[in-house]
């Protein structure tokens, strides 16, 4: 099977769908692929493959790292993937049909999720100033969070 790197995004409501799309693309439905939807559905936003193959401490069954990251990369390829990278550290993982762009604070680390209107403004700024179409889905803008800058502002 030849599937394109960066096929759109497809949203998927559960795991029973995102198994259909793999059954359309002549894909098996495994039970290690099974389990790793079942752990996207279940993290709380973006996660590393590690946590995956963890099995989310108790809530999916554990399983193997290696198999983990070639499921991740097959719904990848297939859009219903899509990884991210929020700072220093591993890249990590999230269902690809959420339409969520992230700003990370450099000082305490937090990470906000924003829709995409949000950042509207910022990507025509940079189109205006550059030609170049940004977008925050894959790496996140890094600054300030509002309580870290006031910190900073006031010398602390």
């Amino acid at each position: 099977m030849t599937v394109s790197h960066r096929r759109a995004p497809l949203l998927v409501d559960d795991v029973e769908s995102a198994l259909a799309i793999l059954r359309r693309h002549g894909l098996r439905a495994s039970a290690a692929r099974r389990v790793v939807l079942e752990s996207l559905f279940a993290a709380e936003g973006p996660i590393s493959a590690e946590a995956l193959a963890d099995g989310l401490p108790g809530r999916v069954p554990r399983s193997d790292l290696a198999s983990v990251y070639r499921n991740l990369e097959v719904l990848e390829q297939l859009g219903i993937v899509r990884h991210v990278h929020l700072g220093h550290g591993p890249g990590l993982y999230t269902l690809a049909g959420t339409a969520e762009e992230y700003l990370v604070c450099e000082s305490c680390h937090v990470v906000r999720t924003v829709a995409p209107s949000t950042l509207a403004g910022v990507r025509d700024a940079v189109r205006e100033a550059s030609g170049y179409q940004a977008g925050f889905d894959h790496f996140p803008i890094v600054g300030l969070c509002p309580g870290c800058a006031a910190r900073r502002s006031h010398g602390e």
